[in-house]
């Protein structure tokens, strides 16, 4: 079994009001990611799993439980450089991530505070870029681009610290279908091909389909946890936490409520157009 890299113990958080502590956002996760993975968290408005993001590289600390990265307690202050070089973030909005007038300036913004060599720093900014697509446009503006260029430019950044696992939190919520696509395609390309740890924040079931493993949250807790096709095959339970299920799952459920053999797990356009094809036969 590959050795966790996020790993949380009845991990417990409530933010503090000026009323005092506020009903709990995290309510006792239990939780292991494996190196390499490439995991996606699902989960309505309220339901935790923003919050949860944070704690995976200490921005928020636990009010109760223990989160560990890599094996280091995020509760530890003299930990906290090493956690944020292990896992890096990228937000919602792009906008609020870049810093400098020139693409390539930006990439390497987070490398030179890390004190990395210019050497180094360049040949990591240019490998960067050609990850993510966008090695082109390394002399544009960034205000210049799109919402899904800006977007790969903010993950160029968190890239260029060489991380070993990413957390995107909603990091397509503010694009459109095309902007939310490369993304999407982007972050795939750096787990298959580079190794990198993928934990993708969402609310698109099908964004939350191309993950390799799918953990559901409502109410500040685990509701449900496994391979995508397994999680959406149970249409009634994700439905009782108010989500709904990807299109072609949703299209096979309502026809087998008419008394129609379909299967609930083919996930994508082909595999629910080979079963109705089957069916037609």
């Amino acid at each position: 079994m590959e050795r966790a890299i996020i790993q949380t113990n009845d991990l417990r958080f409530s933010y503090t009001t000026a009323a005092g502590a506020a009903p709990s956002v995290l309510d006792g996760v239990d939780l292991e990611i494996e190196e390499g993975s490439f995991v996606a968290v699902l989960g309505h408005n309220g339901s935790g799993k923003s919050t949860l993001a944070k704690h995976m590289n200490a921005i928020l600390l636990p009010t109760g439980g223990a989160v560990y990265v890599d094996g280091m307690d995020t509760a530890d202050d003299e930990k906290l450089l090493d956690i944020r070089r292990t896992v890096g973030m990228v937000f919602q909005n792009p906008d609020n991530q870049i810093v400098a007038n020139v693409v390539e300036e930006d990439v390497a913004f987070a490398p030179e505070n890390l004190g990395v060599p210019p050497r180094e720093i360049r040949r990591r900014v240019d490998e960067a870029l050609k990850a993510v697509g966008m090695y082109e446009y390394r002399e544009h503006a960034p205000h210049l681009l799109s919402g899904g260029q800006k977007q790969r430019v903010a993950i160029a950044g968190v890239i260029a610290m060489q991380p070993r696992c990413i957390v995107l939190d909603e990091p397509t919520a503010m694009l459109d279908p095309v902007g939310r696509r490369e993304v999407i395609d982007t972050v795939k390309k750096l787990n298959r091909a580079s190794g990198v740890t993928v934990v993708l924040i969402t609310h698109h079931m099908d964004e939350a389909a191309q993950a390799d493993r799918l953990i559901v949250m409502s109410n500040g807790k685990i509701v449900a946890d496994g391979a995508p096709n397994a999680v959406f095959s149970d249409v009634e339970g994700l439905k009782a936490v108010g989500l709904t299920v990807p299109e072609t799952v949703e299209l096979c459920w309502q026809l087998r409520q008419d008394g129609l053999d379909l299967p609930l797990d083919a996930l994508s356009d082909e595999a629910c157009a080979q079963a109705l094809f089957q069916l037609l036969q």
